[in-house]
């Protein structure tokens, strides 16, 4: 397939080069910021930088919009489209029924409309496995839904039919599973920088933790530490220690260590 990208940050770097790899051609990459254009058409055999979004003679079959949820409309204020095209988001929470409206608003021809998301967190430098990366699809055409399957399909083995209602709720896990567990990660890292010690030590622990929630059907089931036995004496020295330390963490800590006592009392 021939597929033009607007946008070229951590999402539309992988996608591309996915896509590429699996065969599809990628005409045109468009960016706000024309050196990052220029640095993901490097790393892709035979790619146009698009100079603006005048797209109207493109040849492109699909044209990928992967940019922020804020500024999907923006782009499609400015975008001229050849008609026919079908036009993709990746977001995990905007809709297709408010993108199709958009669309219908701003655009002068005629395009079809759908959603091609992928449910993973990005970084360039990065690589990842392609062929289990899920991608939730959606399109209320049948024959375009079917396309955007074949080509998730040509790259990933984790391809789903998914509504906008399930996408977002997904999306809202997804926050918890990821981005959430990544900032306490974070503060982990800090508190062991202050006191000199290394964020290497935790890294068996991290992977073991992530290891036994992906082999259970429920990771509550998995749940350790001084919160699920109800050691009362530690975590008032833990706190002893955050008061001393750090207010935010203190703060997360509490209400962590609430929740988890509270979620298992119940249970």
């Amino acid at each position: 397939m021939k597929i033009s990208f607007i946008g070229s940050g951590n999402v539309a770097w992988h996608l591309a080069q996915a896509f590429e790899d699996a065969g599809h051609w990628i005409c045109e990459v468009y960016s706000r910021d024309t050196q990052k254009a220029r640095q993901l058409a490097s790393t892709l055999y035979d790619t146009n930088i698009q100079p603006d979004l005048n797209f109207s003679d493109s040849e492109a079959e699909i044209i990928v919009i992967a940019v922020s949820d804020d500024a999907i409309e923006t782009v499609l204020e400015r975008v001229v489209l050849p008609e026919g095209v079908i036009l993709v988001h990746t977001s995990g929470t905007k809709s297709l029924a408010e993108f199709q409206n958009l669309v219908e608003i701003y655009s002068d021809v005629y395009v079809h409309t759908g959603v091609f998301y992928p449910l993973q967190t990005f970084t360039k430098e990065v690589e990842m496995d392609y062929k289990e990366l899920p991608f939730c699809i959606e399109s209320k055409n049948e024959l375009i839904e079917n396309k955007l399957i074949q080509l998730g399909q040509s790259v990933s083995d984790n391809v789903n039919r998914m509504d906008s209602d399930e996408r977002f709720i997904l999306h809202v896990a997804a926050v918890f599973a990821s981005n959430f567990t990544n900032y306490m990660l974070t503060i982990s890292h800090d508190l062991l920088d202050r006191e000199q010690l290394s964020f290497d030590l935790l890294k068996p622990l991290i992977q073991t933790t992530i290891y036994k929630a992906m082999l259970s059907n429920d990771p509550a089931l998995g749940q350790t530490g001084p919160a699920r036995r109800g050691d009362w004496k530690t975590t008032g020295r833990h706190l002893e220690y955050l008061q001393e330390t750090n207010e935010d963490w203190t703060e997360i800590y509490r209400l962590m260590t609430d929740k988890i006592r509270n979620f298992y009392i119940s249970k």
